[in-house]
C-alpha cells in the first residue's frame, strides 16, 4: 500500500507512524505536514523533519502540563514520543556514537515516561530481573482495584522500542479488560543502547524471567498469562511458548518461521548484484536499513556476519514442541516475512488459527500497520473467546 512515498520504505514508516493515531500516537494533520516537508527518500531530512515535529508537540505537552491540562498535556506528549521515535528510525550507521540518535530515543522515553504518568490509572515502570542485570518495562492496569486479570506479556521485534509497545497493543489490551507487561529485550530499544546487549535466539531466556516477574504482581491473573510477539517477535514469542509451559495462550503478529531464510535471501541477491551488498545499500533505503540496524541490534560487522548470526533463528525442529493454543497472523503484502506465517502455522501441532489480513481491507501491510483497529478486535475477539472457555 502505497503511501504519501514511492520508496516502499518511507511509505511504510510513515503509515506506521500515522497508524498510531488510533491510540493518540499520532495526528493525521501532523503526519501529512511533516512528510510534506521530507523529500522522496532523503533520511537525513526525515530525521530532522520529524525531530522538529516532536519537539514542537512535546513544547504543547509540557506547556499543558505547566498550565495544570493533565489530558492536553498526556495526549501532546505521547505523539510527541512517536514522532521522536521515528525521527531516530534511519539513524543506523552508527547509532553508538551518533549523539543525535541518542537525543531523540532519550526524548522519546521520557516523554513516554511523563505521559504514561498522566494515565488515568498510572503505568508503573518496572525492571525485570535478567542474567546479571534488568530489562526495562512498563506494567499497564486496567485500573487500581488491584482485581487480578488477565495479562498480555508483550514485546516487539527487529526495530521496536517498550514506548511504541503502547500503541501498538497495550491502549487496545486495557480497553478490553487485559492488564499488560511489555518489555525491551536484548537488541531492542535501550537494552541495546545503553547496556550493550544483542538479540539472542533462545528467546525463552528472556521471557522465562518475565514469566517468573509476572507472578510477582498480584493484579496479574497467574492462570492467564497471554504472549504476544511483534515482527521478528514473531519468531522470538514461538520460540519461548516452545519451552515456557506457564503461557496459557501465544499470538504471533505476525508468524515468523525462519529469520535466516530472509537474510540468507538478501544475501543471494547481493551476490548476484553489480557492486554486491554496497551497491543495493546506496540505492535501496530497505535494504541499507536492514543491514545497518541488524548490525547493531545482533552484534555484527556486516552482512556475511548478520547472515552467520541468523542461523539459529528458526522454528524448524522446535515449533511441535509449542502445546499452548496459538494464533498466527498473517499479512497479503508483508515486505519482510513473506510466506513465513503459513509455513510456521503448519508446522503446529497444538491448537491453532491462521487469519491473514487483505490489501483490499487495507491491512495487507507488514504486521498491518495503518489497520491497528481490525488487527485488535481479531486478535482481541480470538483472546475472549479462547479464555472464557
Amino acid at each position: 500500500m502505497k503511501f504519501l512515498y514511492d520508496d516502499e520504505s518511507f511509505s511504510f514508516e510513515a503509515l506506521r507512524t500515522a497508524g498510531h493515531a488510533a491510540y493518540g500516537g499520532a495526528d493525521l494533520g501532523e503526519v501529512l505536514t511533516t512528510c510534506r516537508r521530507i523529500p522522496e527518500g532523503d533520511e537525513e531530512a526525515w530525521s530532522a523533519q520529524w525531530g522538529a515535529t516532536a519537539d514542537r508537540i512535546e513544547r504543547i505537552g509540557r506547556d499543558a502540563l505547566a498550565a495544570g491540562h493533565r489530558v492536553s498535556a498526556r495526549e501532546a506528549l505521547l505523539r510527541a514520543s512517536n514522532y521522536y521515535r521515528c525521527a531516530d528510525f534511519y539513524r543506523r550507521e552508527d547509532p553508538a556514537a551518533d549523539a543525535e540518535s541518542a537525543r531523540l530515543a532519550k526524548a522519546s522515553q521520557q516523554t513516554f515516561a511523563d505521559a504514561a504518568a498522566l494515565l488515568d490509572t498510572p503505568a508503573r515502570a518496572v525492571r525485570i530481573p535478567y542474567e546479571d542485570t534488568t530489562l526495562p518495562g512498563y506494567l499497564f492496569f486496567v485500573d487500581d482495584s488491584g482485581t487480578p486479570r488477565p495479562t498480555l506479556i508483550y514485546h516487539g521485534g527487529y526495530d521496536s522500542t517498550l514506548e511504541e509497545n503502547y500503541l501498538a497493543l497495550a491502549a487496545g489490551a486495557l480497553r478490553r479488560g487485559y492488564n499488560v507487561l511489555t518489555f525491551d529485550g536484548p537488541g531492542q530499544g535501550t537494552v541495546v543502547r545503553d547496556q550493550g546487549l544483542h538479540f539472542r535466539p533462545d528467546w525463552e531466556a528472556v521471557v522465562t524471567p518475565a514469566v517468573d516477574f509476572a507472578l510477582t504482581v498480584p493484579e496479574l491473573d497467574p492462570e492467564k498469562l497471554v504472549l504476544i510477539g511483534t515482527s521478528l517477535g514473531g519468531y522470538l514469542a514461538a520460540r519461548a511458548a516452545a519451552f515456557e509451559q506457564r503461557i496459557v495462550a501465544c499470538v504471533l503478529h505476525d508468524g515468523v518461521y525462519d529469520f535466516h531464510e530472509v537474510v540468507a535471501a538478501l544475501a543471494t541477491r547481493a551476490a548476484t548484484t553489480p557492486g554486491g551488498i554496497e551497491k543495493m545499500m546506496a540505492k535501496d533505503t530497505m535494504v541499507r536499513w536492514t543491514v545497518r540496524n541488524g548490525r547493531w541490534t545482533l552484534g555484527v560487522s556486516g552482512l556475511d556476519e548478520l547472515v552467520k548470526a541468523s542461523e539459529a533463528y528458526t522454528m524448524a525442529g522446535i515449533a511441535d514442541r509449542i502445546t499452548c493454543p496459538t494464533l498466527v497472523l498473517d499479512a497479503e503484502n508483508d515486505q519482510f516475512f513473506k510466506g513465513q506465517p503459513k509455513s510456521l502455522f503448519d508446522e503446529l501441532t497444538c491448537r491453532k488459527e491462521l487469519i491473514l489480513f487483505r490489501e483490499d481491507e487495507g491491512a495487507g501491510e507488514h504486521c498491518h500497520e495503518g489497520a491497528t483497529s481490525l488487527f485488535h478486535q481479531r486478535t482481541f475477539d480470538w483472546l475472549d473467546s479462547l479464555l472464557a472457555r
